[in-house]
């Protein structure tokens, strides 16, 4: 089984590689962002929660994503690995995620970072806001805001799993056939 941690601001292609990379490698993608934006479609109690901080371009709290997380994973106990897309986005995430897994004997077996620079980023999701309906795509302020959020509590994950010797980084810019093969000669080394 193997599991993989998918990092990467807003924007920078996570969502579109992990359609590919689950299809290749077999994996379950559990993306918190689409799992948000279903709960708060459907008006759960959940929803409501996560939408007054999407809302203001913040993350949701830990205890409400990790417990969101953990009943992902507990629906797919056939899975071949998975692959977590938007999550773990700070330490306390990353160490209660070991955790759980190792309930599952179970551990990360590798973290990808797709880079790219802000601006191009920033393009990307004005560019998405005009057919996603997401009003954390619309504004440029947000968007900045949840770059702001993602350095000062990701980025430090990135050591995190360096220590590990479980971090990778790929180039986040090209076509999306371009990032792909890039982060496959990673996948098929794990």
């Amino acid at each position: 089984m193997i599991n993989i941690v998918l990092f990467g601001k807003p924007g920078a292609g996570k969502g579109t590689q992990a359609e590919f990379l689950k299809e290749k490698y077999n994996l379950t993608h559990l993306s918190t962002g689409d799992i948000f934006r279903f709960n708060i479609k459907n008006d759960t109690e959940l929803g409501k929660l996560a939408k007054t901080f999407m809302d203001k371009g913040d993350l949701v709290p830990d205890e409400v994503t990790i417990q969101m997380l953990q009943s992902e994973v507990d629906k797919n106990p056939h899975s071949a690995g998975f692959l977590f897309d938007g999550f773990p986005r700070t330490l306390a995430q990353a160490e209660a995620l070991d955790q759980f897994l190792q309930t599952k004997n179970q551990t990360i077996t590798a973290t990808v970072a797709l880079e790219a620079d802000d601006n191009i980023l920033v393009a990307r999701l004005l560019e998405r806001g005009k057919t996603s309906g997401r009003p954390d795509d619309q504004d440029e302020e947000k968007i900045r805001n949840r770059y702001d959020e993602y350095n000062q509590k990701t980025a430090p994950l990135m050591d995190y799993y360096k220590s590990q010797g479980k971090f990778h980084v790929v180039n986040g810019i090209g076509t999306i056939l371009e990032v792909n093969e890039r982060l496959n000669v990673i996948f098929d080394k794990l």
